[in-house]
């Protein structure tokens, strides 16, 4: 059985101490390890992470101090008391700015020590609960959960990797409604040195242009009327981390100017306030709207337009990259197979085949609540046509087989006039044409087609080599190779 009480590891050289220690912690419930050098207790903490660390000062090896420098290069969460027969303030300082919990002196009052052994555990829990947060947002939101193979979605990912290792400040995101302007905002934050920081969320749409200026900027007490009290706002709350203005392009003038402002210094005033407050943020805009048009229209202020089109990253409608929508499929399978606890395991060719002919109007965010409403509706392990929504199988059209026009071989094959036709449909009724239709080829339909060719190997005593570099070159039939 796992023991699940709380570690403590006791550094101290004086043996009769460290073992006095050891009885009443073990008396109190705590698990506890000893050691008389900073060396074997760095071993141990190696091992094993400790909850907690009582240090001595001096140390026949180094000092308490030393052993907590190191510990904080392996970025453990485990909190630190201090324990010193030496106390001095700079023993003190050092000892704090190291993330030591408390700094107690010798002979030690056992009521005060296990009074601060309290508060430093609660300390440890809090902090890890932090990391496992962060580790889930990251998780959530990280740059792994931008999926696709087109080569749009390649230069993306690309882009967010040099803009989340960098130092700029400013990154305009534009594209439709839907096409994931705020997943690559997020991506973005997680894979940079600011993903311990905030991440704010504001949409420029949200609220009036005064009610957006205050939750922006922030508000001094008796700013306005109901301003009772000091409000930080949100710049001020994000610094360190990540600003996301989220439509920007619907902001109105007079806040225009003031981001403007903003942006060229990163300085600001509260509302009614006279002080000017400085923030590390870094500041991702984004837009389903044509800011250079409405720059050059006069309708976005063009000073603004080129101070936040810094890095530019454009996302293009998911109909331009139908190449990724297998991979999408797929990833949103696993995650809403996570989420509602369900086990299907595939899209069927014919469903897929389907999804790929639609246009998808809300891109990618249209695509992802169809999985979930079919994900919701089902419970078998594949997803066929006949789950699909019936309006979107309609405007997407039935597969026929001019689907394989894109398919040279795919249609020379099955059209040849020599004895390849006939070898085709003696195959069981498992292998059908729809196989060689497929629009968008997965590591599935690739294997499908695959074992079709060993098929019809064993079949007609043909040679496998050349049936495969026969289909991939497509320029002839792939069995009698005539044109």
């Amino acid at each position: 059985m796992t023991d699940i009480r709380e570690r403590i590891l006791i550094l101290e050289d004086e043996k009769l101490l460290r073992m006095t220690m050891r009885k009443r912690l073990e008396d109190e419930g705590y698990r506890v390890f000893e050691a008389a050098t900073g060396q074997i207790a760095l071993e141990l903490i190696r091992d094993d992470e400790p909850d907690l660390l009582l240090l001595d000062y001096k140390l026949p090896d180094m000092t308490g101090v030393d052993v907590l420098r190191r510990v904080r290069e392996m970025h453990l969460d485990t909190s630190a008391i201090l324990l010193t027969a030496y106390s001095s303030i700079g023993t003190a300082v050092e000892a704090m700015k190291l993330g030591a919990h408390d700094y107690l002196d010798k002979p030690v009052d056992y009521d005060e020590l296990l009074a601060t052994i309290a508060k430093a555990l609660e300390t440890t829990r809090l902090r890890r609960e932090v990391r496992r947060h962060r580790t889930e947002l990251v998780r959530l939101y990280g740059i792994a959960n931008i999926v696709g193979r087109s080569k749009a979605t390649e230069q993306i990912l690309m882009k967010i990797r040099k803009v989340a290792d960098s130092a700029a400040s400013t990154v305009l995101i534009q594209g439709e409604s839907g096409t994931g302007k705020d997943v690559v905002a997020k991506a973005i934050h997680y894979a940079s040195s600011r993903a311990d920081k905030p991440f704010m969320n504001i949409t420029c749409t949200a609220l009036t242009e005064s009610l957006l200026e205050s939750e922006m900027f922030g508000h001094e007490r008796g700013a306005f009327t109901d301003a009772k009290n000091l409000k930080k706002g949100l710049l001020e709350v994000a610094n360190g981390g990540t600003v996301f203005l989220d439509e920007i392009g619907d902001m109105g003038a007079q806040l225009q100017s003031k981001v403007l402002r903003f942006l060229e210094d990163k300085t600001f005033k509260r509302v009614g306030g006279s002080v000017d407050i400085h923030v590390d943020v870094r500041v991702i805009a984004a837009t389903n709207h044509d800011l250079e048009k409405m720059a050059h229209s006069g309708s976005f202020r063009e000073d603004l337009f080129y101070r936040l089109n810094v890095v530019p990253i454009d996302l293009p409608p998911l109909r331009e990259r139908k190449e990724d929508i297998p991979d999408l499929v797929d990833h949103f399978l696993e995650q809403f197979n996570r989420d509602f606890k369900k086990h299907t395991l595939r899209v069927t060719d014919e469903a897929m085949a389907c999804l790929t002919r639609h246009d998808w109007p809300g891109n990618v965010r249209e695509l992802r609540n169809i999985i979930e409403r079919v994900m919701i509706l089902e419970d078998r392990d594949e997803v066929d046509v006949t789950d699909l929504p019936e309006e979107l199988v309609q405007r997407a059209g039935p597969v026929e087989d001019e689907d394989v026009a894109d398919d040279p071989s795919a249609g020379r094959f099955t059209n040849c006039p020599q004895t390849c036709g006939t070898i085709f449909h003696r195959c069981p009724s498992a292998w059908t044409p729809s196989v060689w239709r497929a629009p968008v080829w997965t590591p599935g339909r690739l294997a499908t087609s695959l074992l079709f060719c060993i098929h019809l190997t064993i079949s007609t005593n043909q040679v496998i080599l050349p049936l495969v570099q026969g289909f991939f070159r497509a320029k002839n039939c792939i069995m009698c190779h005539q044109a």
